[in-house]
């Protein structure tokens, strides 16, 4: 076929063009086809790792029913053991926390607690196996270490309950005035439909709260 002038001209352009540049259009072109197929792998492998981490998931609850310790045990290690990327591995440490704390094995239930802690994926996980491992620790009268872990950033809705067990650590180590203003800042955190609040006022009226709060109103009206 012949080209007229124009054309060729065109064509020898193109030519030099490529020759120059192909080599880099072609690498960056299987570069971002080996991006496309790698982000599409990951993508199916990480929809079968949660599938299969909710089947073994759905074990861990089925042994949390059955009341079977060792079975809650056995599922969440497996769980773990192959499936740590997937929430369900938080999840499913949390219950066996829960599961060995209800069997009395405190060891077993902190591990968990603190497994959850360290690879939990969201915020709030991490909150409330941190609450979790704080109730132990004063159970075992271990008030600096529960202190120590409830130190730092929480997320906004765990800051009333994080204040509650705050409050809860200065009476187990007799620093009653900290726990009382501690108790105070959880109430005012709290809403009037929050599931603990009776619970803190009760906590505060044990050490004197309700009668410093008399007190002020008496002063007030003088």
């Amino acid at each position: 076929m012949a080209y007229d002038l124009e054309e060729q001209e065109q064509i020898d352009t193109l030519k030099a063009w490529w020759k120059q540049y192909g080599n880099l259009v072609t690498w960056l072109l299987i570069a971002a086809l080996s991006s496309f197929a790698a982000w599409t792998a990951w993508n199916t492998y990480q929809r079968n790792q949660a599938a299969q981490a909710s089947t073994l998931y759905e074990e861990v609850q089925r042994a949390v029913g059955l009341k079977d310790n060792a079975k809650v045990q056995g599922a969440t290690a497996a769980l773990v053991d192959k499936y740590s990327g997937t929430a369900y591995a938080t999840m499913a440490a949390l219950a066996a926390a829960k599961s060995a704390f209800d069997n009395n094995d405190l060891k077993v239930a902190k591990t968990q607690l603190t497994w959850a802690i360290d690879h939990a994926h969201t915020k709030e996980f991490k909150a409330l196996a941190k609450l979790r491992l704080t109730s132990i620790l004063l159970d075992e009268k271990n008030f600096d270490e529960a202190a120590k872990v409830l130190a730092g950033d929480f997320p906004a809705a765990f800051e009333a309950d994080v204040m509650d067990k705050k409050a809860d650590v200065f009476v187990a180590q007799n620093k009653i005035k900290e726990a009382r203003d501690m108790y105070k800042n959880a109430l005012d955190k709290m809403g009037d439909k929050h599931a603990g609040r009776q619970l803190v006022q009760i906590k505060l009226d044990a050490i004197g709260g309700a009668a410093e709060v008399k007190a002020a109103a008496s002063s007030e009206k003088k």
